[in-house]
């Protein structure tokens, strides 16, 4: 049995908070609130992810289009699989990875099946962006051309040098059984914070890129980078598409109410529905220790309630 204060009831499968002083009220009751949330998050996230594909599609077009297509071999065309290996690892399998908890699928359950799943689309991320690097190094080196010479350069391996330490740490403190619960509480927000670093970094690097590539390549053309031609002005619109994917997923990331609840606790901003969490309008008369903050969750014991408040 569940105590709710009279504020707060629950109609059918779902929850309604009702209180006075809300400047925003979501009722979720039965399952057409519910399905509505769901269809709400699935629209921002496939909106996202269009975003992420349509970067991915405009790199491959702009390396195809102006600049003779791919070949692993050591010339130029080596040199073509570089941006695109770096927009699909770097910024939006990165993503992918980092965004997993963030579904609410993996907001109940065991959490194992979800922590491997973030780890390999990590690994996965890194082996791209590993062999990216590995495509203009072999052209620097046949070409006798200075390797990291340049800031596009510097804030791409310093990225890189943060991915490899992020999933190591990653890996050995919050895949592998060996760590305490202590030591995985005070890593977890070093973790989160250079995840978020780390995209940030890729964003900056990606986009410093598409510039340098731009004044190198349209430096002795008859139409210069300053007139804006054809290529720079489909090159410039693809770095600010990568900007907003970033900016979409960093806010993403830093949503509390879109998190994975902990244990026995729910951010602000989210409520549980039939084995999903949901949120709820914040306004006046939800702050802490309002009793319209009751969380309604399914198989809470009687003496987890504290008075109005689920401890």
């Amino acid at each position: 049995m569940i105590i709710l204060p009279p504020s707060v009831r629950t109609e059918g499968l779902g929850v309604c908070v009702i209180s006075s002083g809300f400047e925003f009220l979501s009722l979720f009751c039965g399952e057409r609130p519910i399905r509505m949330a769901v269809q709400w998050f699935y629209l921002s996230f496939y909106a996202l992810w269009f975003l992420g594909l349509m970067s991915i599609i405009l790199t491959i077009y702009w390396m195809q289009l102006w600049h003779g297509g791919f070949a692993w071999d050591g010339t130029v065309l080596m040199f073509n699989y570089h941006p695109v290996l770096m927009v699909v690892g770097l910024v939006v399998l990165y993503s992918a990875a980092s965004l997993l908890y963030r579904l609410p699928q993996s907001w109940t359950g065991p959490k194992l099946p979800w922590k491997i799943g973030h780890a390999a689309l990590h690994l996965l991320a890194f082996i791209l962006t590993v062999l990216g690097l590995v495509a203009v190094f072999q052209l620097h080196r046949r070409s006798k051309i200075t390797n990291l010479y340049s800031l596009h350069s510097w804030l791409g391996i310093v990225t890189v040098f943060l991915f490899a330490c992020q999933w190591f740490l990653g890996f050995v403190v919050f895949l592998l059984p060996w760590a305490s619960v202590w030591l995985r509480s005070l890593l977890k927000p070093i973790h989160l914070f250079f995840g978020a670093i780390i995209l940030s970094l890729s964003i900056a690097s990606v986009i410093s890129g598409i510039n340098e590539k731009l004044f190198f390549s349209l430096n002795n053309a008859t139409q210069p980078y300053s007139s804006l031609p054809g290529e720079a002005i489909f090159a410039n619109s693809l770095g600010m598409l990568v900007v907003v994917f970033g900016l979409l997923v960093l806010y993403i990331l830093l949503a509390s109410s879109w998190k994975r609840p902990e244990p026995g606790i729910l951010t602000e901003g989210q409520v549980w529905g039939p084995g999903l969490p949901f949120q709820v309008g914040v306004g006046p008369g939800l702050e802490k220790g309002h009793p319209g903050k009751t969380w309604a969750l399914p198989g809470r014991r009687p003496d987890d309630v504290v008075g109005n408040q689920v401890a």
